[in-house]
């Protein structure tokens, strides 16, 4: 081989391997990082990350790797957060959260004052955790309460009105409940499907409550199949374990009514649309979960949301009715209408 042949040898390799190189960076950098790598790059914590994920202000992809399928996020969606203005700070406050006593300094009110305005719903939890002694410990977006503040200053500061005295005294806690709510709510805006919709209400009901509404145990099989991931906060005993199952599931009378009627009408159109599967027959696929939607994207809802029928806040109601689902819808769910209540 002369001089030159080689010269122009050692090129062509040279250019080969620069090109390979070019790829292997670019495939690299399209290829979506694991959950962990991407709250590192966006200088997150975990539960931050997760809280941003579940609020819709990360967006997620389900790829299959070597330990199945696993919620990813594109290097896109990382540049994207990026190169937002006052990036990481202006992120981090939007999934700050507080605890009781953080969120009566913020708002200028005693801890027992921000117990009582979270017990009525007027500020809703985002988020928990379970403290050493397995209590609830609620956790609530900063930015709803500096909103709810400008908002009431007078419900803050002034004197309890006594719509709100009497639900307190009457013992009304609806902390889990709104967290329960809403919760299920954003996980339906990540959804069309409508099986995926239905297990979403179930996953509200206890067994004996599900079996009520669902008489087929394959149904009632496949919604277990199709069952939303369980919330966010790793427990790490059996018992933190038991005490968030029982967390998830609707409590009150009027909240599990609500639960039923949209159960059943979500079962309705999943039916129509595939059915589940059985011994014998096709089997359908496990759904893939879908990806958080991304800024300003949202579903229409089709379920009965749970505040239908009212008409303001609580405290500001006497003797209103919640929205009537239909005698045949409740006789459906083998329940009878519920006596008008004040909450």
């Amino acid at each position: 081989m002369t001089v030159t042949e080689a010269t122009h040898t050692k090129k062509a390799t040279h250019t080969g391997h620069t090109r390979h190189t070019a790829d292997a960076t670019g495939a690299t950098a399209r290829t979506p990082v694991s959950q962990a790598r991407a709250a590192q790059e966006l200088d997150l914590k975990r539960g931050e990350f997760d809280l941003a994920v579940h609020l819709g202000l990360i967006e997620t992809e389900q790829t299959a790797g070597a330990g199945g399928v696993s919620p990813r996020v594109r290097r896109g969606e990382i540049d994207r957060l990026r190169s937002l203005p006052g990036f990481p700070e202006s992120l981090r406050d939007r999934v700050r959260t507080a605890g009781t006593a953080e969120g009566a300094a913020l708002l200028g009110v005693s801890p027992v004052r921000f117990t009582g305005l979270a017990r009525i719903g007027c500020v809703s939890p985002v988020a928990f955790y379970l403290n050493r002694y397995r209590a609830v410990v609620w956790l609530y977006r900063v930015e709803e309460l500096l909103a709810f503040a400008a908002a009431e200053p007078d419900l803050v500061g002034g004197k309890s009105p006594a719509g709100m005295r009497a639900m307190l005294d009457a013992g009304t806690d609806w902390r889990a409940r709104n967290w329960r709510s809403r919760r299920i709510d954003r996980l339906l805006n990540r959804t069309e499907d409508p099986w995926v919709r239905a297990a979403l209400h179930a996953s509200g009901l206890d067994p004996v409550q599900l079996a009520e509404v669902v008489d087929d145990p394959y149904e009632r099989a496949y919604l277990a199949r199709m069952r939303p991931d369980p919330v966010y906060g790793r427990p790490g005993s059996l018992a933190g374990k038991e005490a968030m199952a029982k967390l998830m599931l609707a409590d009150d009378p009027d909240e599990i009514l609500w639960r039923r009627v949209n159960l059943t009408l979500e079962l309705d159109r999943a039916r129509e649309t595939r059915p589940a599967p059985r011994p014998g027959c096709a089997s359908v696929p496990r759904r893939g979960r879908e990806p958080a939607p991304g800024p300003g994207r949202e579903s229409t809802p089709r379920t009965v949301p749970e505040t239908a029928g009212r008409t303001g806040p609580a405290w500001r109601r006497t003797g209103a009715r919640r929205q009537d689902p239909g005698r045949r819808l409740l006789a459906r769910i083998g329940l009878r209408r519920p006596a008008s209540r004040d909450h």
